[in-house]
């Protein structure tokens, strides 16, 4: 696209791919999860399909999908949930009576591998999972990655419409962490703090260590100084906001930022940087 009105630009030869990472949703599909959307759910599905019991059924793996037809539930195909339509109000979401929620059909989830069934594997924790799956490093892989971005705390099935926008955007940041690419690669989030407690700031700048570890290079444009007290280089853009912005008031290091004139973010990382004499 249009690069816009710049006299010239420097360091393309230095950077592979851009990936953008904003706060925007993973999707509507109430069918969407962390299971599925990090492609962890063909291995789990694999390993079902390969137990006796699923043989002499002559079920194969994708009979424990809830996305295709065959051992999903068809009443509420493989949602667990009906819609309806309410007038005047927003649609509501009732529990399959067919079911019972769990998604799929009775003869599908007498099914157990390691003695759980597929429903109770997608009711499980990334943090339960990693240890029930600790002996298949092909699904653990990809479950600590999720942990390692602070979101340990997901179930396996949990639709993807129900997540914030931080856990979102940790979501994307977590596939991209997956997917071994050898490429220097330009990550730019989007205010990835904004709802996090302090605890998951300190999760996310582990990952984002990890990202600059592998050759990466990452702008964060943000607004909590515990995140731009770590950068290697601020760029602060200002003086202030809408019309009265748009200019480079600073572009440094942090310590050179606190004695920066104009500098809103310098006076603010003071009390960050500087010791305070008893």
């Amino acid at each position: 696209s249009d690069i816009g009105a710049v006299s010239e630009i420097k360091g393309f030869d230095m950077i592979d791919e851009v990936v953008f990472v904003d706060q925007s949703t993973l999707g509507r599909s109430l069918r969407s999860c962390p299971v599925t959307y990090t492609k962890v759910f063909g291995d789990i599905r694999s390993l079902f399909a390969g137990t006796r019991e699923a043989r002499v059924n002559g079920f194969e793996a994708k009979a424990f999908s809830f996305n295709t037809i065959g051992g999903r539930c068809e009443q509420c195909e493989g949602i667990g949930l009906i819609k309806e339509e309410m007038h005047f109000l927003a649609d509501v979401y009732l529990q399959c009576e067919q079911c019972s929620g769990k998604r799929f059909k009775k003869d599908v989830l007498k099914i157990r591998w390691n003695g759980k069934n597929i429903f109770e594997i997608l009711q499980m924790t990334v943090n339960d999972a990693l240890q029930f799956f600790q002996e298949h490093p092909a699904i653990t892989r990809k479950l600590a990655v999720l942990r390692d971005v602070g979101l340990g705390y997901l179930t396996l099935g949990q639709s993807s419409s129900t997540l914030s926008a931080g856990e979102a955007q940790r979501m994307k940041l977590a596939v991209e962490m997956m997917e071994s690419k050898n490429k220097r690669q330009l990550f730019i989030f989007d205010e990835p703090t904004v709802g996090l407690h302090y605890h998951d700031i300190a999760v996310l700048m582990k990952a984002f260590e990890k990202l600059l570890a592998h050759g990466n290079s990452i702008i964060v444009i943000e607004h909590n100084m515990e995140v731009i007290k770590c950068a290697d280089m601020i760029i602060d853009l200002g003086p202030d906001g809408g019309d009265a912005g748009g200019q480079v008031v600073f572009c440094g290091t942090p310590r050179e930022c606190i004695n920066a004139r104009g500098s809103y973010t310098g006076q603010c990382l003071k009390k960050y940087l500087v010791k305070r004499k008893k």
